[in-house]
């Protein structure tokens, strides 16, 4: 009897476990993923009226900026990371977030909608425990220009770039792939 109520203690505890990082997870991306649109837009507009080449500061400055803002309202850590990076000092992604980054992969490879992909858990850092929550961010068109296949790309965008970006490894990517992820670290 008393192996049964413990079994039953431990059930109750892992569903409360499990709907406090639904919650987490909820809450998360509530106030997290209004930042993708506004990148996406700010890129489709200046791509539209001035062209790739001046679009580069937008990606470069602004995107980090709308994420600073936001994490600034929440007192969350955010950013974006890929594992071909552009800017390595700003979205080489940490051990937990490249492990993830493999697995949205190999979700995707199975079927599964980038659109969709997420995951968070709760992991202990420096003795604190924080959650951990990371979005893929697909490839769409307006991405293609910058981070297509590297013989598709202009010259004078390639040259701007490599004046940006010395180290950039994010070229060949392909429209609905993976370019990268929306990654939060929030205290707990």
């Amino acid at each position: 009897m008393f192996r049964i109520a413990l079994i039953a203690a431990a059930l109750v505890a892992g569903s409360a476990h499990a709907q406090d990082l639904d919650a987490l997870k909820v809450d998360t991306r509530k106030n997290a993923l209004p930042v993708l649109p506004k990148v996406v837009g700010m890129m489709q507009e200046t791509v539209a009226a001035k062209g790739p080449v001046e679009a580069i500061p937008v990606c470069k400055e602004k995107a980090p900026e709308l994420l600073k803002e936001q994490a600034a309202k929440t007192g969350w850590q955010m950013r974006r990371v890929s594992l071909k990076t552009r800017n390595p000092e700003r979205g080489t992604p940490d051990v937990w977030e490249a492990r993830q980054l493999a697995d949205f992969n190999i979700r995707a490879a199975n079927g599964e909608k980038i659109e969709t992909l997420e995951t968070g858990e709760v992991v202990t850092e420096n003795g604190k425990q924080v959650y951990r929550y990371i979005r893929a961010i697909p490839v769409g068109d307006v991405c293609l220009k910058c981070h297509g296949p590297v013989d598709k790309v202009d010259a004078s965008l390639k040259s701007q770039l490599a004046n940006s970006y010395p180290h950039d490894a994010a070229f060949g990517y392909e429209k609905g792939q993976i370019r990268g992820a929306l990654t939060v670290k929030r205290p707990l």
